[in-house]
């Protein structure tokens, strides 16, 4: 990084922010002045202001059980971070219990680290350049806000004025290298945070940059109560880290939840928090108790069901709700089946699932504080009742209903409300609906919460959805299949043709026509392999009927070679065809989970259905839905939200259509406001205006200058802040590609995208940065790269070459002048920046050489000949300096101590001397370094010692001491490392 980009992350990023926490009621310590609290640099709690904590807020602990439980915070036993990280959680917010004598015998106790309920009782620090060592080197987070000691957040801090791409995404890599380099300090971590003041984003370990998420709403504020000129930074801040609201979230705002074989930690989002927040509020502060309830209206794929979670979570904590029964009602098994799984796997306890009516009943007569799962069809009257018994009069009911704008509006609903009748009612819904006879809000209450369609695309929580129609003289729709019908049967009378219509020429017949399928199933094929397969992502069929969903399936087969299973409810009295594609429970539990798996793992490309997974089915690996079938209002709505569920490497969802749904779709969004369902689901050819726009943005940087001219094409890009918003603007252009390739409208941009891409690649190669490579685009673009650069048989791009190989010599001889000064140059670069922790002597003294070659030239006091003829001195160096360690009888891992003593005792003069203290100093290096030593604290500790009583001897300073075995042991964890 530059001096300006040090100067502006420093004083635009990392000082504001300390500025705000300090207003907030942090307090702001630099790290070297916590080095007294800590035994060693290792060290991550400070463990002091731990246990003052831990002593104001219990008492009557002693002093044993203190050590106790000191002990068990600061020494977790796991097999993993993430393991790691849940026991702490658990303990953090759920307390931790000791048994202690109080005089009666002995008894558990529960202990409090925090006390979540008056923040203001708690320390909060934020605290700059806080070093820890440890692992392969040491690591200094820009800031880390510690609570009672505790190192519950990390910030990482990035440039305003490096690439927009870049900001996040260096700042998340860099916090991604520190779990791996020092997992200890993340057992205690509660939220990452990534920010350049214009640019935040949180998350959680574990999580890829595209799961950390901006917090656009500090509520319970407002933006312009944070600041007239509030950033995102700011926002984030307000929203997240006031004392009140970090506690929180930490308490009520994050789970643990196995997928797929392992375990991620999930962190609300902030429409989440604002959700929650709201409907608590609504229960709180109602005048009357009818009126509580009310709608939270997320778009679908943003995580409603988490939402309801944390709610449940926030309501059990609440005092003032004395421990309220919740109950969560779904109106379909697969979602009941889903919600419950969701609260079990994060840990919410004992949810109870109603297996029956009767098993509804008996849970409802219980007492406060249960938890039940169940279908509204359980609230249904046996034959010998009336109507449905008033089993509650209890207002300490809390019911949220999932998937709110169904079932909601006939008897079962009229049943659930006179079994509780002053429950609270809160309905959860992706699409509400707003009729004269069925309304989500004149049954449940006015919004609590809104989460458009397009607020959720902005925000990277769901992929936008494009629309394309095909094969539109199959479409069987209406007035078309009257028109068709008259003509086939024209020579009828008109009474005949009626009685004809009835029977053979309905719309499912016609749409389910053998033939008619077939050329349908042609048409999937091709668009399937040409717009979906090459990104590795799978698809789904929607027939209009079993017999239909049958059919797909068999001609899938018959026509091609890609696997796919069919998925229907099956009945008694099924026809063979039918039985014979009819699967179990588990069966078709087996088809999804190998669904949902990439590409790689499992080839089940097609999942075929009429009726099931329709709605509350998540597999975000589907990105294109095959719809031939006539769905409506809700209906269509949700079913065409199966596509928008984010992926890697997913940009968008896609709904082609056969059946002719376009005025259903815009009779379906007529019942909303236009701002709600913004972008709902949009014509492919939408995405042309954003292609033509970040086409330009790319291309303008090579306005000037010949596309042949690949060289003057690199220089271009020789600056960091240049090269990096380029990719970025490359990264954009490339991702419109994608979305739209192969349709017609991409041609006019293909020829632009391949020459973009081998410059790309090009510089790359040059200026040795990875983030250059091509592998991060979607496949089809990739190989449209691939396929230019083969065509126009360049070359120069290639995999950079070692500056050590033998090979470096033969690459540069097909460069001349400023080209090969260039290539010398970055190679030279790449090596320093590789290399500078196994000799940071020498690779500082190269590189300072080199920064001095450079400005030379600049300053014309060389020409390009003798500029070559340095650089390559300093390549020789490079080459030479293992030998050089030899000349002094070293091995190539002693010579870098050697340089190191050497410029840190200035005051020896004695050669001999200095070599005799290096080759005590990797004596005790490689006395103590045992197997994996470099995670062990007290070999390193004791290896510290040992190089001390060395150094002692010699005359190293007395004020280099410390500093000088630090170096010494981090040099030898590169070295010695086991």
């Amino acid at each position: 990084m530059t001096a300006i980009n040090e100067w502006n992350e420093k004083q635009l990023v990392e000082n504001r922010l300390i500025h705000q926490l300090q207003e907030m009621g942090y307090v702001h310590l630099h790290g070297p002045s916590l080095d007294s609290e800590r035994a060693t640099s290792r060290d991550v709690i400070l463990t002091d202001r731990l246990i003052q904590a831990i002593q104001r807020f219990n008492p009557w602990i002693t002093d044993n059980n203190l050590n106790k439980i000191v002990r068990s915070i600061t020494h977790i036993e796991a097999t993993s971070l993430m393991e790691a990280n849940e026991k702490f959680h658990a303990i953090l917010t759920s307390y931790t219990s000791i048994q202690q004598d109080i005089g009666k015998g002995k008894k558990g106790q529960t202990v409090k680290l925090i006390d979540f309920d008056h923040p203001e009782n708690n320390e909060f620090l934020v605290v700059d350049q806080f070093t820890i060592t440890g692992g392969d080197q040491s690591i200094r987070p820009d800031l880390i806000l510690f609570v009672n000691g505790l190192p519950l957040v990390v910030i990482e801090c990035k440039s305003p004025m490096i690439s927009i791409d870049e900001q996040i995404g260096k700042a998340v890599k860099q916090m991604q290298r520190y779990q791996q380099s020092y997992e200890q300090l993340f057992y205690y971590n509660q939220i990452l945070i990534a920010t350049s003041n214009d640019r935040a984003k949180a998350g959680t370990i574990g999580a890829q940059l595209r799961h950390f998420g901006e917090w656009k709403d500090p509520y319970p504020l407002t933006i312009p109560q944070v600041s007239a000129h509030a950033t995102p930074q700011d926002i984030l801040a307000a929203g997240m880290l006031t004392p009140a609201n970090l506690l929180d979230l930490i308490q009520n705002f994050i789970v643990f939840e196995p997928e797929g074989g392992r375990t991620v930690k999930k962190l609300a989002r902030y429409q989440q928090f604002r959700a929650v927040h709201k409907a608590v509020d609504r229960i709180l502060q109602a005048n009357h108790s009818r009126e509580r309830g009310g709608v939270v209206w997320h778009t679908q794929g943003s995580g409603k069901s988490l939402t309801m979670l944390y709610l449940a979570v926030k309501l059990r904590r609440i005092q003032q709700l004395e421990n309220p029964t919740i109950i969560i009602v779904t109106d379909r098994k697969d979602l009941d089946n889903q919600i419950t799984s969701t609260f079990r796997r994060c840990g919410f306890p004992n949810p109870q699932q109603a297996e029956s009516v009767q098993d509804l009943r008996m849970l409802l007569s219980q007492k406060y504080g249960t938890t039940i799962m169940t279908l509204v069809q359980k609230f249904q009257t046996s034959k010998t009742e009336d109507q449905f018994p008033e089993l509650s009069t209890s207002e300490n009911i809390i019911v949220m209903v999932d998937e709110s704008h169904r079932s909601q509006y006939k008897g079962l609903a009229m049943n659930m409300r006179t079994a509780l009748p002053n429950a609270c009612y809160l309905g959860f819904t992706g699409t509400p609906i707003d009729k004269e006879d069925k309304s989500t809000t004149r049954t449940f209450g006015p919004y609590i919460d809104k989460y458009t369609i397009e607020q959720s695309v902005d925000d990277g929580a769901t992929v936008p959805i494009f629309y394309e129609a095909r094969l539109s003289n199959l479409h069987i729709e209406g007035e078309t299949l009257d028109q068709l019908f008259d003509r086939k049967f024209r020579e009828y009378d008109e009474e005949t043709r009626d009685r004809i219509q009835k029977k053979y020429a309905n719309e499912e017949a016609i749409i389910a026509s053998p033939k008619r399928i077939e050329q349908v199933v042609l048409d999937i094929i091709e668009h399937y392999e040409r717009y979906i397969q090459p990104n590795g992502f799978k698809a789904q069929i929607v027939a209009v009927s079993r017999d239909a969903a049958i059919t797909y399936k068999e001609k899938l087969d018959e026509l091609s070679d890609f696997e796919s299973a069919v998925i229907y409810s099956s009945n008694h009295d099924d026809d063979d065809r039918k039985k014979r594609y009819a699967i179990s429970k588990d069966q078709e539990k087996n088809l999804i989970e190998r669904f949902k798996k990439p590409m790689g793992e499992d080839k089940l490309s097609f999942l075929i259905v009429c009726d099931k997974l329709l709605t509350g089915f998540d597999a975000p690996i589907e990105q294109v839905m095959y719809l031939d079938k006539p769905l409506r209002e809700h209906n269509l709505l949700q079913a065409i939200a199966r596509t928008n569920r984010t992926y890697e490497g997913k940009t968008y969802g896609l709904i082609v259509d056969y059946f002719g749904v376009s005025s259903f779709l815009e009779k379906a969004l007529s019942i909303f406001a236009k701002q709600d369902i913004q972008g709902a689901l949009m014509p492919i050819e939408s995405e042309l205006p954003r292609l033509q726009s970040r086409h330009r943005a790319a291309m303008r940087y090579f306005d000037y200058i010949r596309q042949d001219d690949l060289e003057s094409c690199i220089k271009v890009l020789e600056p960091e802040d240049v090269r990096s918003e380029f990719d970025y603007a490359f990264k954009q252009f490339a991702k419109s590609m994608d979305m739209v390739m192969p349709h017609p409208m991409a041609q006019p941009y293909v020829n632009n995208l391949g020459f973009l891409g081998k410059v790309r690649q090009a510089a790359k190669s040059r200026y040795r940065v990875e983030e250059l490579d091509i592998s991060d685009c979607g496949e089809k673009v990739k190989q449209l790269i691939i396929d230019h650069i083969r065509a126009s048989q360049v070359v120069t791009i290639h995999e950079p070459v070692d500056i050590l190989s033998n090979q470096f010599d033969k690459h540069l001889s097909q460069f001349q002048g400023e080209a090969k000064a260039s290539e010398m140059e970055h190679a030279l670069r790449h090596e320093i920046r590789v290399k500078m922790h196994e000799n940071p002597v020498f690779y500082s003294s190269l590189k300072e050489r080199l920064e001095k070659l450079i400005e030379a030239r600049k300053h014309r006091q060389m020409d390009i000949f003798e500029m070559i003829e340095q650089i390559h001195n300093l390549v020789n160096d490079t080459r030479e300096v293992n030998n050089q360690g030899e000349n002094y009888g070293f091995t190539r891992e002693q010579y870098p101590f050697f340089q190191l003593l050497e410029q840190q005792i200035t005051d020896e003069d004695d050669t001999e001397a200095l070599q005799e203290l290096t080759h005590m100093v990797t004596d005790v290096i490689q006395e103590y370094a045992v197997v994996e030593w470099t995670k062990k604290d007290d070999v390193q500790r004791e290896m510290r010692q040992q190089i001390k009583r060395k150094l002692r001897v010699s005359k190293c300073p007395k004020d280099k001491l410390e500093s000088l075995a630090i170096q010494l042991v981090d040099l030898a964890s590169t070295h010695y490392k086991k």
